[in-house]
């Protein structure tokens, strides 16, 4: 699979080229800004852009996927190229349910408290040896990455952010993930500047519970 991602250097995507570069993936990216730890990550791993700037010449047809960025604008001209050529055009949330329909998904969401609750998860499982896939959304001790994606393992952690998905998707990110299991922290009205009442901002979780797959919790 050839997956090229438009805003690369960011906290949550440069993770997502890490795990989707250690399933074998072949990984290129952009970015206007490359910062640490990213830069250093990245060019560890030899997927580190050589320049910083957007350049739409990277954006071939022979591409599986582009992953957008919120970082990016919606004029950016990768992106342009990338509709105009037709190339699919995902983004963050998107795609990991697209890794993860197979897998049993485990959702946390709430105003508070998520990344918490899901290293919590994530330290319990890894103690018990088992096989899982996750997405947190900080760097957690005694993890490499902030995201795994395996081809095996059975089930996915993921931390369901109610923030908006993609700078030309305004959904929440947590609309994407379709929960098997879904677990809610609390509701206190936050981002202000995207949900302008109280009412709105709670109906994105209402949404999100009604996205839960048939016979889930």
């Amino acid at each position: 699979m050839k997956v090229h991602f438009i805003a690369i250097a960011g906290s949550a995507m440069h993770n997502l080229a890490l795990a989707l570069h250690h399933k074998g993936y072949n990984i290129t990216g952009s970015d206007d800004e490359i910062t640490e730890p990213a830069k250093s990550r990245l060019e560890k791993a030899g997927i580190l852009p050589a320049k910083t700037g957007w350049f739409p010449e990277k954006i071939t047809q022979d591409l599986d996927a582009v992953i957008l960025g919120m970082h990016a604008r919606p004029d950016n001209p990768e992106l342009m190229a990338a509709l105009e050529k037709g190339v699919k055009v995902y983004s963050y949330p998107e795609y990991l349910y697209e890794q993860s329909k197979t897998k049993t998904r485990v959702v946390i969401g709430g105003s508070h408290g998520k990344t918490t609750i899901t290293s919590m998860i994530l330290h319990v499982l890894k103690s018990t040896g088992r096989a899982f896939d996750y997405m947190v959304g900080a760097q957690l001790e005694g993890f490499d990455t902030m995201v795994k994606l395996t081809a095996d393992a059975p089930v996915i952690i993921l931390e369901g952010d109610e923030y908006l998905t993609s700078p030309i998707d305004r959904r929440p990110k947590f609309h994407w993930y379709k929960p098997h299991v879904a677990l809610l922290s609390g509701i206190a009205w936050d981002h202000i500047n995207v949900f302008p009442t109280f009412g709105n901002y709670v109906d994105q979780f209402r949404i999100f519970i009604d996205k839960i797959e048939p016979g889930g919790n």
